[in-house]
């Protein structure tokens, strides 16, 4: 069929076959099909949405547009997670490592950002050095010797996703459930994974804002897992406030690193990484419960073992031997910084998460188009969260700017986006739901 009567189908509601869906791959994959027929079917599908069977066959279409590995010589668990993205999520960075060290394997093939949230990608290139794109080789060496990597998509792993990922950020499709579901299952299917846990966000600084909406995301992401033969759980997790308490890439790489060596640990950061470290422990039945997957997961941060893991995948990428001891040393500073004060007593009652990620972008922390290049050095710090107590002048979030105009227009941002009160709000849980496939 041509594409332009794929899109029509689409388009009027109709449901496609999978041969027509491996088709309409298989052109933007070679080039065939172009960015404006690519555009027209992720918002055809945007709005008529499509079946689970549907989704399973996008999915399997687009892992199968290039190599799928294959880790059955490993002497333990192949598993990952994937966030669907929010601001100061920098989970995977200790995820990853946490659960190397716990004795899985971890093979984190990690996007770029997409719209306001920041990308895991972009964070790990603000490491000097750092491949995050390594060849297949070095890729498993990499996991092979030291428990995990996080990497970028290469050449070869789920083709098609990168065009359609590129396209769908700058057309208003990013919220798309079968494409978001594609779009993460491809690539998680194409890493040759055992188990899969998701961590969906919901919240102001989400892509699905509502509760029913991430419910519903979760529930497609584990049945189209499930029916393309992916063990698969989700965790439904609070994006109504940045995560951690840093936004932009260098800055949350150092949040990170403090976090693996214990030098400050943001609390609901530390709540959904140890919730999810616990859940992949399950998932790749290294623990017998939920329980004992905490506290594994626990022991791997407060033994030192996961920093030890994080250094050492560090340097097997490229990056600095030291870099755990001296992240300081290496990673981007910007040359501007001012601080956002809060105007008057009282209490964070609320913030605009989804307005600090795009000040973030604003700054250069993030792109506008797919070829913008990204500044790693600047975002923001300090971030208070909600339920703080503040004073006037107090400072609200610190910014990281590379020119004085740059950084008064995010100070300007940052503190519409914070609202305060005479009183302290109830705490809202970081982990909300959990997600298991049907029957």
């Amino acid at each position: 069929m041509l594409p332009q009567e794929i899109i029509r189908r689409k388009r009027d509601g109709h449901k496609l076959s999978a041969g027509d869906i491996a088709a309409f791959v298989a052109g933007v994959s070679d080039g065939t099909i172009t960015d404006g027929q690519v555009a027209a079917l992720a918002m055809a599908v945007f709005f008529s949405g499509m079946s689970r069977d549907e989704a399973v066959a996008l999915t399997l279409a687009v892992r199968d547009s290039g190599r799928v590995l294959d880790w059955s010589d490993l002497p333990g668990p192949v598993t990952d997670k994937h966030s669907t993205g929010g601001v100061g999520d920098n989970v995977s960075l200790m995820l990853a490592p946490i659960v190397a060290a716990c004795g899985a394997y971890v093979p984190m093939i990690s996007g770029r950002g997409l719209g306001h949230t920041g990308g895991t990608l972009d964070k790990m290139d603000s490491i000097p050095g750092y491949v995050s794109q390594p060849d297949l080789s070095r890729l498993r060496r990499t996991v092979l010797e030291t428990g995990c990597a996080i990497i970028g998509q290469t050449g070869d792993l789920a083709p098609a996703d990168r065009r359609l990922y590129a396209i769908r950020d700058v057309t208003a499709t990013v919220e798309s459930v079968p494409l978001i579901t594609a779009s993460i299952l491809s690539k998680k299917l194409a890493a040759g994974l055992g188990s899969l846990v998701l961590d969906v966000k919901v919240g102001n600084g989400a892509f699905m804002e509502r509760p029913r909406d991430a419910a519903a995301l979760a529930s497609s992401l584990v049945e189209v897992a499930t029916g393309a033969g992916l063990r698969t759980t989700a965790l439904v997790t609070g994006m109504s406030e940045p995560l951690a308490s840093a936004a932009g890439n260098a800055l949350e790489v150092r949040n990170a690193v403090d976090f693996l060596t214990g030098r400050r640990r943001d609390k609901r950061l530390e709540e959904v990484t140890l919730a999810l470290a616990a859940e992949m422990l399950q998932s790749a039945e290294l623990a017998a419960s939920n329980r004992d997957g905490l506290e594994r997961a626990a022991e791997a941060l407060a033994t030192g073992r996961a920093a030890t893991v994080f250094g050492r995948m560090v340097a097997a990428l490229g990056g600095p031997t030291d870099f755990v001891e001296r992240s300081e040393k290496y990673l981007a500073t910007a040359p501007v910084e001012r601080a956002v004060t809060a105007i008057e007593d009282g209490f964070v009652t609320g913030i605009a998460t989804r307005e600090l990620g795009l000040a973030v972008v604003a700054l250069g922390g993030g792109r506008r188009s797919p070829d913008d290049s990204i500044d790693p050095a600047v975002g923001l710090s300090r971030i208070l969260p909600i339920g703080a107590q503040v004073r006037a002048g107090d400072v609200l979030a610190l910014v990281h700017a590379r020119t004085d105009m740059d950084a008064e227009a995010a100070v300007r941002a940052v503190r519409a986006a914070y609202a305060t009160g005479p009183a302290r709000p109830p705490g809202d849980k970081a982990v909300l739901r959990r997600i298991a496939p049907r029957g």
